[in-house]
């Protein structure tokens, strides 16, 4: 017997692990008294970076995982099933929530569907989003998801006039994530057009701040306050943002994230080349809005020309939305051998569930190639795990030096008993999550948030009374 095996080494001297542990520190305080304190988790599976492992501790401190490592016995705090890294949404439109199973019975297309999602978005008030997000944030939580990226567009009031604070509906929704515990990438939207050279109308103004610079000028006038909280930039789309505009909302991000959607729909490309004789993903390029720091979310409908172009870029494809809008199936098996990083959102909201998103990524590329394994599990768990596209750059693995975001996972639920280590993307769905740490706290224990408590009861009183 080999005893327990140290998956990642820890420093003997790190002082957060216990290195010194004793020794006079010179001003009379044993340094021992100065450590944080250290947590242990057990597990009896883990998806570390090298794979599923067995009988798994793992010590956090001050929100960071100090160390973590295999065959050990049970301590410290026991948990059952398999723990994974925390999810990441990058790309989410909280009060698309209120639309759900409330568009389908008529059929309709993408455009009859934008007009129900409108009529929400006219009906909202700073407070009444506050709480519809803190109830859709706490579902996301339930689900596994540890940070999210709001594509957030809705500024002003009804007509489109100022709130005295420009960012009411901004600070709305950084209070909502606070109160359900989870990191967010508040994504301002530039939105100027109500499509290709029509200015905007009816409860589009309230998207609409006129220009990209005064665009810019709030979203530099907003820092909001806390460690679960950034702030991105984006552009709504090419149809959104007048072209002689870019290059301001470029500048204005700086280097914050940018996320923009691309090419969701055919109409799109077609009015752009109409408008300016190339796609839109060639005319983001020719204005320097394709790096490293974008994200292009839906990038269904591309040429490989277009592939080409967001090789250096994040695409996060949103599969039940693309699904539920009649969008397609994008490219994502080429787009990710051509060296684009894969993300995942749930952006309308018609299903809250990273692991049907994961899979939906390998199973939309199956339909659409008519061949299996198209994805290794590895990477699927890379893009559910992409939180470095919204700016959270030390999550996505359970591994010292990571901050702790841990979901644990049922492996004796209907859907996932005799499932074999990796294949648990392939069955568990939200509600086999059972416990949820965000930032070494844990914001769901035994399948029930710990600060909303009835996530369905907050749902179902804040969508109804927006529909009376």
């Amino acid at each position: 017997m080999l005893g327990p095996r140290p998956v990642e080494a820890v420093t003997p001297l790190d002082p957060v692990h216990g290195g010194i542990e004793g020794r006079d520190s010179g001003f009379g305080i044993r340094a021992a008294a100065l450590m944080p304190e250290v947590r242990s988790y057990w597990f009896p599976q883990a998806w570390l970076p090298s794979g599923i492992a067995e009988r798994v501790r793992v010590d956090v401190a001050e929100g960071v995982i100090v160390a973590v490592s295999s065959d050990e016995k049970p301590c410290g705090t026991v948990l059952s099933g398999m723990v994974v890294p925390g999810f990441a949404n990058v790309h989410s439109h909280a009060f698309h929530r209120a639309l759900r199973g409330r568009t389908q019975t008529d059929r309709g297309s993408l455009w009859t569907w934008r007009e129900r999602m409108y009529a929400v978005a006219g009906r909202l008030e700073p407070d009444s989003y506050y709480r519809l997000a803190r109830a859709a944030y706490a579902e996301m939580v339930r689900a596994g998801y540890t940070s999210v990226a709001e594509f957030h567009y809705l500024h002003h009031s009804v007509h489109g006039q100022r709130y005295a604070d420009p960012h009411e509906f901004s600070h709305a929704l950084v209070a909502a994530a606070a109160d359900a515990g989870i990191r967010l990438t508040l994504l301002d939207v530039c939105y100027l057009a109500g499509g290709f050279g029509q200015p905007t109308s009816g409860v589009q103004q309230r998207f609409d701040d006129g220009d990209a610079e005064a665009w810019a000028r709030r979203l530099e006038s907003f820092d909001p306050a806390g460690e679960l909280v950034r702030v991105g930039a984006a552009i709504h789309s090419v149809r959104a943002v007048p072209a002689d505009q870019l290059p301001a909302v470029v500048r204005g991000a700086g280097d914050r994230p940018l996320h923009v959607h691309v090419s969701e729909q055919p109409l799109e490309n077609e009015e752009c080349r109409a408008v300016h004789g190339c796609t839109p993903a060639e005319l983001l390029s020719a204005v320097g809005a394709l790096t490293s720091r974008t994200v292009a979310v839906h990038a269904t409908h591309l040429t490989p020309g277009d592939i080409t172009e967001l090789a250096s870029c994040c695409v996060c494809l949103c599969p039940s939305t693309e699904a539920d809008l009649g969008d397609g199936i994008g490219p994502a098996r080429a787009l990710a051998d051509a060296g684009a990083r894969l993300a995942l959102g749930s952006d309308d909201q018609s299903v809250i569930d990273p692991w049907f998103e994961v899979r939906a990524l390998e199973l939309h590329e199956r339909l659409a190639s008519g061949r299996r394994g198209r994805f290794g599990t590895t990477e699927l768990l890379s893009a559910a795990t992409a939180h470095a596209a919204s700016g959270w750059t030390n999550l996505g693995a359970i591994a010292p030096g990571r901050d702790a975001d841990l979901v644990c996972v049922d492996t004796m639920s209907p859907r996932t008993a005799g499932v074999d280590g990796a294949g648990i993307l392939f069955a568990a769905t939200a509600s086999d999550v059972t416990d949820v740490m965000i930032a070494g706290r844990w914001m769901v224990r035994d399948r029930a948030h710990r600060t909303l408590g009835d996530v369905a009861a907050a749902l179902d009183a804040e969508i109804g009374a927006l529909w009376q």
